[in-house]
């Protein structure tokens, strides 16, 4: 009991630097407002997006950088990006809005390890350098892989649908469909779609 007391003392009087801090950003109006937040190169991002036409774009650019579009969008006010971000890691939350005609650009550093996750929609990710892990449950799903050589482990599958991976020699359609393949390279990618289309290309 003493013990535990001791230990509450110097937790209570430590300063708030010694523990780890969290830096949220927010925008409560996407549609209007352009999303902006300092992020890294080389870090670990992961995007969590409502249903949309999504673009996820590698730049030269050391931020992450959200736009919205679409006739409804434009009347509404409550698509809200969510940022939190702790040393070189980052989650983006993208929430609210119409059902219909959202379309949703996400910029990231180039240099990124992608965590991304969406329930529906059209959504493309391209001109990433690092790991990439995709899922997607309902929809279409293009990823630009580079050079096929540069990755160690790939994993893609389709639960219902069609797999179209020219890079890596493979197409596949219909039911449980997916790929399996091993390199030498340093970047791992695992892709998946619950019913639809996925394509690396």
């Amino acid at each position: 009991m003493r013990f535990r007391i001791a230990v509450l003392s110097v937790l209570l009087f430590l300063p708030a630097s010694s523990f780890p801090q969290n830096n949220v950003e927010v925008e409560n109006d996407l549609a209007h407002h352009a999303f902006y937040v300092d992020f890294a190169s080389r870090g670990q991002l992961e995007l969590r997006i409502r249903p949309a036409k999504i673009d996820i774009i590698g730049s030269d650019e050391s931020r992450v950088v959200v736009r919205v579009a679409g006739r409804e969008a434009l009347d509404s006010r409550d698509i809200q990006a969510r940022f939190e971000k702790h040393g070189n890691s980052g989650v983006l939350e993208i929430t609210g809005g119409p059902r219909n005609d959202v379309s949703i650009t996400v910029q990231v550093p180039k240099e990124s390890n992608l965590v991304v996750r969406v329930f529906a929609g059209d959504v493309e990710v391209r001109n990433i350098v690092g790991d990439k892990d995709v899922e997607l449950s309902f929809g279409a799903l293009r990823i630009g892989v580079g050079d096929a050589g540069g990755y160690s482990t790939v994993k893609a599958s389709v639960s219902s649908g069609e797999i179209e991976a020219k890079p890596f020699g493979e197409s596949h359609g219909g039911l449980f469909r997916s790929l399996e393949k091993s390199g030498n390279g340093k970047y791992r990618l695992r892709a998946y779609v619950g019913a639809g289309r996925l394509v690396l290309n």
